[in-house]
């Protein structure tokens, strides 16, 4: 059985420091998207050992927890990838065009995902998704790892809201963290998986 493996940063952990310090990079990758990991992969087991002894009692805890670990390692897997430290601006092409179609303008969407992403409650996440039936960008908030999203929506751009992705860096000011991140979105990364969303292809 396949397990879930810790993905390799494509920059150094210093890379960041428009938006974040290579201390907060390193803690955040290694410690904290490796627990998610590990929590995924030892949940499975659980998982399969109750299906062995035939044991269910546990299994309404179990799924839960899989579910809270898997989106967290899957929700940072893409983060990553949508940062660069040669990112910023804004995306052209038929992506924008999207975004004027669905948002109005790339003014109005980068508003409502921030205000989404400074608004979650307690932990969680800002994301852009593709929304398969109605063929459309949306803006969502996670709770936590996996709550309040819409069945089938398909993350392209994630912005992680959980503390321990800035708090040591700018205390409880999330709204400046935010802002930073803006400034390393690796744009190429969100518009491969927009056109793989819109194609049905496996994303990047």
């Amino acid at each position: 059985m396949g397990v879930y493996t810790l993905p390799d940063l494509d920059y150094d952990y210093g890379a960041l420091e428009k938006a974040m310090t290579g201390e907060i990079l390193e803690l955040h990758h290694d410690k904290h998207h490796a627990s998610y990991v590990k929590g995924a992969n030892d949940t499975l087991e659980q998982l399969a050992e109750a299906r062995d002894k035939e044991q269910f009692g546990q299994l309404i805890g179990l799924e839960k927890n899989l579910a809270f670990h898997l989106s967290g390692h899957v929700l940072h897997s893409i983060f990553w990838k949508n940062l660069s430290p040669d990112g910023g601006d804004r995306p052209d092409g038929e992506f924008a065009d999207a975004i004027n179609e669905h948002f109005g303008s790339f003014d109005a969407f980068k508003k409502q995902l921030t205000a989404a992403t400074t608004s979650v409650q307690g932990s969680g996440w800002g994301v852009l998704a593709w929304e398969p039936l109605g063929q459309r960008l949306v803006v969502e908030q996670v709770y936590d790892h996996h709550g309040n999203v819409g069945q089938n929506t398909t993350p392209l751009l994630v912005f992680d809201a959980w503390e321990h992705a800035y708090y040591l860096q700018y205390k409880n000011v999330r709204p400046d963290y935010v802002d930073r991140l803006w400034h390393i979105i690796n744009w190429n990364d969100v518009i491969a998986r927009y056109e793989a969303a819109k194609a049905g292809t496996k994303q990047p």
